[in-house]
């Protein structure tokens, strides 16, 4: 898995307890897991279909560097699968862990769309592509 893309916590991600609001790293997580849906489908219109069990390991508090780690895991007729591990950069400890997070590639009208791919795509630098730098 390839952990590229990282957040800082700060104060306005924190919840009552004065650690990482699970809604917020959610957000994140949807939002990474679409862009490299896009990417991977080379197709803009794709929904989020399904998130599998979430499971939250451990925490993050103000400070933190926190990195998310996306993979692909199946390719559908029109759907691609993933799992994902959040982790603190720093110690490498787990966060979260999610088992599956599927996206369906959708036409101009919502309907889904078969997208014929069947493998990971990589970019000139031989790295999956939308996994960052």
């Amino acid at each position: 898995m390839n952990f590229h893309t990282r957040k800082w916590i700060k104060p306005e991600d924190l919840n009552p307890n004065g650690t990482l609001f699970g809604g917020s790293l959610l957000r994140w997580i949807d939002e990474e897991a679409a862009i490299y849906a896009i990417i991977q489908l080379e197709n803009p219109r794709i929904v989020t279909k399904y998130i599998s069990e979430i499971n939250f390991v451990s925490t993050a508090i103000q400070s933190d560097i926190i990195e998310l780690g996306i993979m692909a895991t199946k390719f559908g007729r029109t759907s691609l699968t993933m799992c994902c591990e959040v982790r603190n950069k720093i110690s490498r400890k787990s966060i979260l862990t999610i088992d599956q997070i599927v996206f369906v590639s959708v036409d101009e009208n919502g309907r889904p769309k078969p997208h014929g791919k069947t493998e990971i795509s990589y970019d000139d630098t031989d790295r999956p592509r939308g996994t960052g730098d």
